[in-house]
């Protein structure tokens, strides 16, 4: 049976994020992949040029998914601390939410690829930062900050916390909720 254009193209990327939801995390190889497809390798290669085409387009959806929330945040929200809040919460959940993907982003299935992968890993995760600089840069002319806060600083520390949370999350097999305490630490981080 035929399918429509991308569609197995999407296929082959769902298939993908599937596998690198096994807590074991075995290396995803395209023999590999094309067995759980049930397709020949060069099949795979009529859709992606190379192995790191085929993850990029995983970080595509991850920028896509995430940056598209984190706008609509911004958009609704006008008070700082709670666009910060906001975001570092979608962080954790996008995280739970999508256990093969919280490989990605901490690097793990990134590991033997090419770096240009986890370069555009460090943007998405640079692009976070100065989302939330801009939240607290809010949040200090609406008096929610005192004027002297180190928004660099700040919003690194919660960058640090949300790689921290999916760390915990990927390396213990999805066990450790990356939403766990989720309010006491906001609290904390937000003192």
């Amino acid at each position: 049976m035929a399918t429509k254009p991308g569609e197995r193209k999407l296929q082959i990327l769902q298939t993908i994020a599937t596998m690198l939801e096994q807590p074991k995390g075995e290396k995803i190889t395209t023999a590999l992949l094309a067995q759980k497809l049930e397709i020949s390798e060069a099949a795979l290669y009529r859709h992606f040029a190379s192995k790191a085409q085929m993850y990029e387009g995983l970080i595509e959806f991850i920028e896509q998914t995430v940056f598209g929330l984190v706008n609509k945040i911004i958009a609704d929200e006008s008070n700082g601390m709670k666009q910060a809040e906001s975001v570092v919460a979608l962080l954790l959940r996008f995280a739970q939410k999508n256990r093969g993907m919280t490989r990605v982003l901490i690097g793990d299935a990134l590991v033997n690829e090419n770096e240009r992968l986890q370069q555009r890993i460090n943007q998405f995760l640079d692009r976070i930062e100065a989302t939330l600089k801009q939240a607290l840069r809010i949040a200090i002319t609406q008096g929610e900050l005192p004027a002297d806060t180190d928004v660099g600083a700040y919003s690194n520390l919660m960058v640090c916390f949300v790689v921290g949370r999916w760390q915990q999350f990927g390396k213990s097999g999805y066990t450790r909720d990356p939403l766990a305490q989720w309010p006491q630490q906001w609290a904390l981080l937000k003192k």
